[in-house]
């Protein structure tokens, strides 16, 4: 049983993209995962914590989680619901203008990342792959 793990280049991979964006998006003050999850927020234009974290593919307490580090940011803005369990998330100004801000620098990533892996048929080959998971 000599073969190699696959796990672990895969880890590898996702960090030092990670790291990418992130240093991509270091001028607007958010990481990747909290850009990502205020375009999805931007997308549904108001959301609940329990939606989020569906749309995220993330449990619920982590989304939670990110969503107050993100308030206290004053990026997004919590309104209580009827249910004190459901809770909706909505964009404030700054929550726009860090994505107006942000944009290019996440469309010049996407470019990078595409060139580094060859071009656009090679990205969609993977994405489709990785969506078996």
């Amino acid at each position: 049983m000599s073969k190699e793990c696959y796990c672990i280049p895969l880890r590898t991979a996702s960090r030092k993209v990670s790291a990418y964006y992130n240093r991509a998006l270091e001028p607007v003050g958010v990481n990747i995962a909290q850009f990502s999850m205020l375009r999805k927020i931007r997308s549904a234009y108001m959301i609940t914590i329990t939606e989020l974290s569906k749309v995220c593919e993330l449990d619920r307490s982590t989304v939670g989680r990110n969503v107050k580090v993100l308030e206290k940011m004053e990026a997004v803005q919590l309104i209580p619901g009827d249910d004190q369990r459901e809770t909706t998330v909505k964009l404030t100004d700054h929550g726009h203008q860090i994505l107006k801000d942000g944009d290019d620098l996440w469309e010049q990533a996407q470019v990078d990342i595409e060139e580094k892996l060859g071009g656009k048929d090679n990205v969609d080959n993977l994405l489709e792959l990785l969506k078996r998971f």
